[in-house]
C-alpha cells in the first residue's frame, strides 16, 4: 500500500463549497483508480507551543484544518493515479480561481506504509 496526506486551511465560510469540491474530487480519484478517499475536518485540534495542525497551515481566524488521504497498491500505482488524474475532466475544467482555500498553504506527500493491521 501507499498513501498521500494533505493538510489543507479552510475558511470555515467556504465549508460548504469545500464539501461540494471534494465529493466530486472524490469521484475523480475513483475514475483514477485510487483505492480510498477520505477527507476529514478539525474537530479536537489546537494550536500547540512549537507546532500543530492549524499552525503547520498558517491558519487564520475563521479558518479550520481539513485533512485528506488517498489509498494506492504502491507507490507506482499511486504515481499511474496522479497521471490520470491530471487528464480527468474535474482538473482539466477546474478553475484555480474558484478554490475554497488558500492552496499555498496546503501541503501534502506520499508516505509508505510502516506498521499495518
Amino acid at each position: 500500500m501507499y498513501f498521500d496526506f494533505m493538510v489543507i486551511p479552510i475558511p470555515t465560510a467556504n465549508l460548504k463549497a469545500y464539501k461540494a469540491m471534494v465529493k466530486k474530487s472524490a469521484a475523480a480519484w475513483k475514475r483514477a483508480g485510487a483505492l480510498a478517499y477520505l477527507e476529514a475536518i478539525a474537530d479536537d485540534v489546537k494550536p500547540g507551543k512549537m507546532t500543530s495542525f492549524p499552525q503547520a497551515v498558517k491558519a487564520k481566524e475563521g479558518e479550520t484544518v481539513g485533512c485528506a488521504y488517498l489509498v494506492f497498491k504502491s507507490k507506482a500505482h499511486r504515481n499511474s493515479c496522479w497521471k490520470k488524474m491530471m487528464e480527468d475532466p474535474f482538473i482539466k475544467n477546474y478553475d484555480p480561481k474558484t478554490i475554497p482555500f488558500d492552496g499555498k498553504r496546503m501541503f501534502f506527500g506520499g508516505f509508505k506504509p510502516l506498521v499495518h493491521f
